[in-house]
Order: structure tokens, then sequence, then C-alpha cells
């Protein structure tokens, strides 16, 4: 008897595994790296647009600035869902928007100038900003894969 119930729970949870993987939101593919050159970018006078549209029907924007095979930097802007990465490590600097994040278990507030380091496989984001926008420097290390986007309840 406990054996088809053992069978029948995972067979019904690999098929919600395959399901969410096609209505959540996944990272989206980052280019191949390529050889840097010396530039400036004001991050504080890109528009939204600029940064570029919205991610799978989120609130995401995101812009690769920076692709080496050892990691990523983007600028991102707007609320993210609850998510985990496996196999990144991610860093964020807050450049505007003051409001709750999850960081692990718990939910911090958070503000310009502040500095997050998120160990591959921390829960983290459900952003809710209560001044402004988020907008925020991403770091990956190594580059985030597209199906590295792990939702959290």
């Amino acid at each position: 008897m406990r054996l088809p119930m053992i069978l029948g729970g995972l067979a019904l949870a690999f098929a919600a595994g395959l399901y969410a993987d096609r209505i959540l939101p996944q990272a989206e593919a980052q280019p191949a790296a390529t050889a840097m050159a010396p530039r400036i970018v004001n991050l504080m006078a890109l528009t939204d647009d600029e940064i570029g549209p919205l991610i799978n029907n989120t609130d995401l924007r995101s812009r690769l600035l920076v692709s080496a095979p050892e990691g990523t930097v983007a600028v991102q802007s707007g609320n993210v869902l609850k998510h985990f990465h496996a196999n990144a490590d991610e860093i964020q600097y807050i450049l505007d928007g003051s409001g709750s994040f999850w960081l692990g278990d718990r939910e911090v507030q958070v503000k310009p100038g502040d500095f997050i380091v998120i160990p591959r496989g921390t829960h983290h984001a459900g952003s809710r900003a209560s001044t402004g926008r988020f907008r925020a420097i991403a770091i990956k290390l190594p580059p985030q894969q597209p199906n590295d986007t792990h939702p959290v309840p």
C-alpha cells in the first residue's frame, strides 16, 4: 500500500515540476561571453525601456552589461518573485528604491546603497518596493543558466 502511494506522489511531483516550468518566469539566456571593451554606462540615466522589455509578463526588466566566462553583470529594474538559483551565486547592489526583500527565511528592508550577498540555494527576492522602483546591479557567479531560476512559494 505504501509503494503505490510513494510512486503516485513522485509522479504527481514530477508532473507539477513540468507544469511549473512552463508557467513560471525563467531567466533569459545570457549571450556568449565577448571581449570586454572600455566604456562608461550611467545606470541612473537609463530608462526602463532602455534596460529592456518586461521579462515573461513579470515586473522585471534586465540589461546585460558584462558577460565573461566567470560571471555576468546586469542592471535590473522592478520586482522579482521569490526564487533561488541552484548553480549560481548572486550579488546585488541596490541603486534605487526601498522596501522589503526576502533573504533566506527572513524578510528584510533594503534601500539604496545596500549590498546583498546571495549564495546559491538561498531563497531571495519576493521584493515589494515601498518607495520608487527597485533598480539594482546583479552579478551572477558563474553565469546563470537559463533554467536556473527556481520559484519558491
